[in-house]
Protein backbone atom coordinates (compact mmCIF):
# COMPACT_ATOMS: atom_id res chain seq x y z
CA UNK A 1 0.00 0.00 0.00
CA UNK A 2 0.81 3.27 -0.86
CA UNK A 3 1.91 5.70 1.33
CA UNK A 4 -0.47 8.06 0.23
CA UNK A 5 -3.13 5.69 0.51
CA UNK A 6 -2.19 4.90 4.01
CA UNK A 7 -3.02 8.65 4.82
CA UNK A 8 -6.23 8.84 3.05
CA UNK A 9 -7.25 5.59 5.47
CA UNK A 10 -6.11 7.35 8.50
CA UNK A 11 -7.85 10.10 7.94
CA UNK A 12 -10.77 8.39 6.88
CA UNK A 13 -10.38 6.45 10.39
CA UNK A 14 -10.18 9.65 11.65
CA UNK A 15 -13.22 10.83 10.57
CA UNK A 16 -15.25 7.88 11.68
CA UNK A 17 -13.80 8.24 15.23
CA UNK A 18 -14.71 11.86 15.51
CA UNK A 19 -18.15 11.46 14.22
CA UNK A 20 -18.82 9.20 17.00
CA UNK A 21 -17.81 11.85 19.73
CA UNK A 22 -20.28 14.00 21.16
CA UNK A 23 -20.98 17.86 19.75
CA UNK A 24 -19.51 20.68 21.92
CA UNK A 25 -22.06 21.50 24.81
CA UNK A 26 -24.05 24.40 24.24
CA UNK A 27 -24.29 26.57 27.21
CA UNK A 28 -27.89 28.44 28.39
CA UNK A 29 -26.64 32.09 28.33
CA UNK A 30 -29.70 33.55 29.07
CA UNK A 31 -29.52 31.63 32.49
CA UNK A 32 -25.70 32.28 32.78
CA UNK A 33 -23.34 35.54 32.54
CA UNK A 34 -20.28 34.08 33.39
CA UNK A 35 -18.46 31.14 32.43
CA UNK A 36 -15.18 29.76 32.07
CA UNK A 37 -13.54 27.79 28.82
CA UNK A 38 -12.13 24.14 29.37
CA UNK A 39 -9.80 22.24 27.00
CA UNK A 40 -9.54 18.90 27.08
CA UNK A 41 -7.51 16.16 24.16
CA UNK A 42 -11.31 16.16 22.25
CA UNK A 43 -12.55 19.88 22.52
CA UNK A 44 -13.61 22.89 24.32
CA UNK A 45 -16.69 23.41 26.28
CA UNK A 46 -17.95 26.47 28.34
CA UNK A 47 -18.55 25.38 32.44
CA UNK A 48 -20.79 27.69 34.01
CA UNK A 49 -19.46 29.71 36.53
CA UNK A 50 -22.05 28.59 40.07
CA UNK A 51 -21.00 32.39 41.93
CA UNK A 52 -20.05 35.69 40.30
CA UNK A 53 -18.42 38.26 42.76
CA UNK A 54 -20.97 40.68 43.89
CA UNK A 55 -18.99 44.03 43.23
CA UNK A 56 -20.25 47.02 42.44
CA UNK A 57 -18.71 49.79 40.02
CA UNK A 58 -19.20 52.14 43.10
CA UNK A 59 -16.83 49.92 45.14
CA UNK A 60 -14.20 50.41 43.57
CA UNK A 61 -12.55 53.64 45.08
CA UNK A 62 -9.21 55.87 43.57
CA UNK A 63 -9.49 54.27 40.32
CA UNK A 64 -12.06 56.74 38.87
CA UNK A 65 -9.91 57.23 35.45
CA UNK A 66 -9.45 53.86 34.79
CA UNK A 67 -13.18 52.84 35.36
CA UNK A 68 -13.93 56.05 33.48
CA UNK A 69 -12.25 55.01 30.45
CA UNK A 70 -13.49 51.41 30.64
CA UNK A 71 -16.72 52.08 31.50
CA UNK A 72 -16.80 54.18 28.13
CA UNK A 73 -15.28 51.59 25.91
CA UNK A 74 -17.91 48.79 27.44
CA UNK A 75 -20.65 51.02 26.78
CA UNK A 76 -19.37 51.53 23.04
CA UNK A 77 -18.76 47.89 22.57
CA UNK A 78 -22.73 46.79 24.07
CA UNK A 79 -23.80 49.63 21.99
CA UNK A 80 -22.36 47.82 18.66
CA UNK A 81 -19.53 50.85 18.63
CA UNK A 82 -16.11 50.63 17.47
CA UNK A 83 -14.24 49.59 21.04
CA UNK A 84 -10.56 48.13 22.24
CA UNK A 85 -9.50 45.24 23.55
CA UNK A 86 -7.85 46.36 26.74
CA UNK A 87 -5.18 45.72 28.96
CA UNK A 88 -5.30 47.05 32.83
CA UNK A 89 -1.80 46.40 34.31
CA UNK A 90 -0.45 47.43 37.58
CA UNK A 91 0.13 46.99 41.31
CA UNK A 92 -1.74 43.56 42.71
CA UNK A 93 -4.46 44.22 44.61
CA UNK A 94 -5.39 47.25 43.05
CA UNK A 95 -9.01 46.35 41.54
CA UNK A 96 -7.84 44.95 38.49
CA UNK A 97 -9.73 42.00 37.99
CA UNK A 98 -12.55 43.60 40.39
CA UNK A 99 -13.43 46.22 37.87
CA UNK A 100 -13.96 43.52 34.87
CA UNK A 101 -16.10 41.93 37.72
CA UNK A 102 -17.96 45.05 38.30
CA UNK A 103 -18.54 45.64 34.74
CA UNK A 104 -19.94 42.43 34.54
CA UNK A 105 -22.66 43.16 36.92
CA UNK A 106 -23.66 46.76 35.89
CA UNK A 107 -24.72 45.78 32.49
CA UNK A 108 -25.31 42.33 32.49
CA UNK A 109 -29.02 43.24 32.09
CA UNK A 110 -27.66 44.93 28.54
CA UNK A 111 -26.75 41.30 27.57
CA UNK A 112 -23.06 41.43 28.37
CA UNK A 113 -21.91 38.37 29.50
CA UNK A 114 -18.01 36.78 30.28
CA UNK A 115 -16.09 34.30 29.30
CA UNK A 116 -12.75 33.34 31.01
CA UNK A 117 -9.94 31.83 29.74
CA UNK A 118 -6.81 30.75 31.22
CA UNK A 119 -3.90 30.97 29.71
CA UNK A 120 -3.35 27.57 29.36
CA UNK A 121 -5.88 27.59 26.99
CA UNK A 122 -5.22 30.34 24.52
CA UNK A 123 -5.04 27.94 21.65
CA UNK A 124 -8.39 27.36 22.00
CA UNK A 125 -9.42 31.28 21.85
CA UNK A 126 -9.88 30.82 17.80
CA UNK A 127 -12.93 28.27 18.67
CA UNK A 128 -14.06 30.10 21.50
CA UNK A 129 -15.29 33.73 19.63
CA UNK A 130 -16.29 31.24 16.47
CA UNK A 131 -18.42 29.70 19.42
CA UNK A 132 -19.69 32.79 20.51
CA UNK A 133 -20.42 34.37 17.70
CA UNK A 134 -24.09 33.15 16.97
CA UNK A 135 -25.13 34.24 20.47
CA UNK A 136 -27.11 37.45 21.01
CA UNK A 137 -25.04 38.85 23.49
CA UNK A 138 -21.85 40.76 24.30
CA UNK A 139 -18.96 38.74 25.50
CA UNK A 140 -16.13 39.68 27.29
CA UNK A 141 -13.38 37.03 27.12
CA UNK A 142 -11.51 37.52 30.32
CA UNK A 143 -7.70 36.78 31.01
CA UNK A 144 -7.15 36.94 34.78
CA UNK A 145 -3.28 37.39 35.67
CA UNK A 146 -2.08 37.07 32.06
CA UNK A 147 2.08 36.55 31.62
CA UNK A 148 4.44 34.38 29.81
CA UNK A 149 7.67 33.50 30.07
CA UNK A 150 10.49 33.89 27.36
CA UNK A 151 9.61 30.60 26.17
CA UNK A 152 6.31 30.45 26.13
CA UNK A 153 4.35 29.69 22.87
CA UNK A 154 0.98 30.69 24.06
CA UNK A 155 1.68 34.63 23.63
CA UNK A 156 2.05 33.94 20.08
CA UNK A 157 -1.66 32.49 20.18
CA UNK A 158 -2.96 35.60 21.84
CA UNK A 159 -0.87 37.88 19.83
CA UNK A 160 -1.52 36.84 16.53
CA UNK A 161 -5.90 36.46 18.06
CA UNK A 162 -5.40 40.28 18.86
CA UNK A 163 -4.52 41.24 15.13
CA UNK A 164 -5.32 38.74 13.69
CA UNK A 165 -8.74 37.84 11.82
CA UNK A 166 -10.53 36.35 15.00
CA UNK A 167 -11.06 39.66 16.53
CA UNK A 168 -11.35 42.13 13.27
CA UNK A 169 -14.41 39.96 11.97
CA UNK A 170 -15.79 39.04 15.60
CA UNK A 171 -18.72 41.99 16.74
CA UNK A 172 -19.80 40.73 19.80
CA UNK A 173 -16.62 39.70 21.44
CA UNK A 174 -13.38 41.47 23.06
CA UNK A 175 -10.59 40.72 25.24
CA UNK A 176 -9.93 42.02 28.77
CA UNK A 177 -6.73 41.04 30.10
CA UNK A 178 -5.10 41.98 33.64
CA UNK A 179 -1.18 41.03 34.15
CA UNK A 180 1.05 42.95 37.00
CA UNK A 181 3.62 43.83 34.26
CA UNK A 182 3.07 46.26 31.72
CA UNK A 183 5.03 43.84 29.14
CA UNK A 184 3.64 40.93 29.32
CA UNK A 185 7.16 38.91 28.60
CA UNK A 186 9.52 39.82 30.35
CA UNK A 187 12.80 41.46 29.27
CA UNK A 188 16.11 40.76 30.46
CA UNK A 189 19.22 43.06 30.55
CA UNK A 190 20.96 40.39 28.48
CA UNK A 191 18.64 41.56 25.79
CA UNK A 192 19.49 45.48 25.55
CA UNK A 193 23.26 44.37 25.49
CA UNK A 194 24.58 45.82 22.33
CA UNK A 195 27.09 42.76 22.06
CA UNK A 196 27.99 40.37 18.98
CA UNK A 197 27.25 36.80 19.25
CA UNK A 198 29.21 33.75 17.96
CA UNK A 199 25.60 31.79 17.96
CA UNK A 200 21.96 32.30 18.90
CA UNK A 201 20.05 35.37 17.13
CA UNK A 202 20.96 37.07 14.56
CA UNK A 203 19.27 40.46 14.64
CA UNK A 204 18.62 40.73 18.67
CA UNK A 205 16.75 43.74 18.75
CA UNK A 206 14.31 42.45 16.71
CA UNK A 207 14.10 39.46 18.69
CA UNK A 208 13.52 42.13 21.83
CA UNK A 209 10.70 44.00 19.89
CA UNK A 210 9.03 40.29 19.28
CA UNK A 211 8.71 40.26 23.25
CA UNK A 212 7.67 43.36 23.59
CA UNK A 213 5.08 43.99 21.28
CA UNK A 214 2.39 42.04 22.67
CA UNK A 215 1.20 44.96 25.26
CA UNK A 216 0.79 46.88 22.03
CA UNK A 217 -1.29 44.82 20.62
CA UNK A 218 -3.98 46.14 23.08
CA UNK A 219 -5.73 49.22 21.84
CA UNK A 220 -6.67 50.52 25.77
CA UNK A 221 -4.07 50.60 28.58
CA UNK A 222 -4.77 50.88 32.09
CA UNK A 223 -2.61 51.49 34.65
CA UNK A 224 -3.04 50.56 38.30
CA UNK A 225 -0.94 52.11 41.37
CA UNK A 226 -0.61 51.65 45.09
CA UNK A 227 -2.56 53.20 47.22
CA UNK A 228 -1.50 56.25 49.42
CA UNK A 229 -2.05 56.26 53.38
CA UNK A 230 -5.46 57.91 53.22
CA UNK A 231 -6.85 56.34 50.21
CA UNK A 232 -6.24 53.05 51.74
CA UNK A 233 -8.08 54.14 54.72
CA UNK A 234 -10.86 55.56 52.65
CA UNK A 235 -11.19 52.13 51.05
CA UNK A 236 -11.32 50.52 54.68
CA UNK A 237 -13.95 52.60 55.46
CA UNK A 238 -16.17 52.11 52.65
CA UNK A 239 -16.09 48.22 53.37
CA UNK A 240 -16.17 48.13 56.58
CA UNK A 241 -19.46 50.45 56.64
CA UNK A 242 -20.42 47.83 53.63
CA UNK A 243 -20.35 44.95 55.54
CA UNK A 244 -21.17 45.93 58.23
CA UNK A 245 -24.61 47.10 57.27
CA UNK A 246 -25.00 43.98 55.73
CA UNK A 247 -24.52 42.14 58.61
CA UNK A 248 -26.47 44.39 61.22
CA UNK A 249 -23.12 45.75 63.26
CA UNK A 250 -22.58 48.97 64.58
CA UNK A 251 -19.57 50.53 63.87
CA UNK A 252 -17.78 53.68 64.35
CA UNK A 253 -15.83 54.54 61.17
CA UNK A 254 -13.65 57.46 62.80
CA UNK A 255 -12.88 54.70 65.42
CA UNK A 256 -8.91 55.63 66.32
CA UNK A 257 -8.57 52.01 66.80
CA UNK A 258 -10.05 51.51 63.44
CA UNK A 259 -7.61 53.54 61.70
CA UNK A 260 -4.80 52.16 63.78
CA UNK A 261 -5.93 48.52 63.22
CA UNK A 262 -6.26 49.20 59.30
CA UNK A 263 -2.71 50.31 59.14
CA UNK A 264 -0.93 47.83 61.11
CA UNK A 265 -2.89 45.27 59.40
CA UNK A 266 -0.90 46.74 55.64
CA UNK A 267 2.05 47.12 57.24
CA UNK A 268 1.59 43.01 58.63
CA UNK A 269 1.55 42.44 54.91
CA UNK A 270 3.42 45.09 53.33
CA UNK A 271 1.31 46.52 50.71
CA UNK A 272 -1.68 49.15 50.71
CA UNK A 273 -3.99 48.38 48.49
CA UNK A 274 -7.65 47.51 47.87
CA UNK A 275 -7.70 44.00 48.09
CA UNK A 276 -5.83 44.55 51.46
CA UNK A 277 -8.53 47.03 52.66
CA UNK A 278 -11.54 44.37 51.86
CA UNK A 279 -9.08 41.43 54.21
CA UNK A 280 -9.08 44.19 56.97
CA UNK A 281 -13.16 44.65 56.56
CA UNK A 282 -13.86 41.16 56.90
CA UNK A 283 -11.62 40.45 59.60
CA UNK A 284 -12.44 43.63 61.64
CA UNK A 285 -16.49 43.47 60.90
CA UNK A 286 -16.71 39.81 61.68
CA UNK A 287 -14.50 40.19 65.09
CA UNK A 288 -16.77 42.96 66.03
CA UNK A 289 -20.23 40.75 64.67
CA UNK A 290 -18.80 37.79 67.17
CA UNK A 291 -18.38 39.67 70.19
CA UNK A 292 -21.82 41.58 69.70
CA UNK A 293 -23.35 37.85 69.74
CA UNK A 294 -21.42 37.13 72.97
CA UNK A 295 -22.97 40.04 74.57
CA UNK A 296 -26.47 39.32 73.77
CA UNK A 297 -28.68 37.44 76.83
CA UNK A 298 -29.45 34.16 76.02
Amino acid sequence: MSELKKVSLLVQVLERVLALLPGPATLDWQGSMAAAWRSDRWQGRFVAHGNVDEVSVEDLLHVDDQRAQLVRNTEQFIAGLPANNALLWGARGTGKSSLVHALLNAYVDQGLRLVEIHKDDLAGLAEVVERLAAEPYKFIVFCDDLSFEVDDPSYKELKSALEGSIFKTATNALIYATSNRRHLVPEHMSDNLQTRVTEGELHESEAVEEKISLSDRFGLWLSFYPFRQDAYLQVVQHWVGKLAAKHGVSIDLQDNELRTMALRWALARGVRNGRTAQYFARHWVGQQAMADSHQKPN
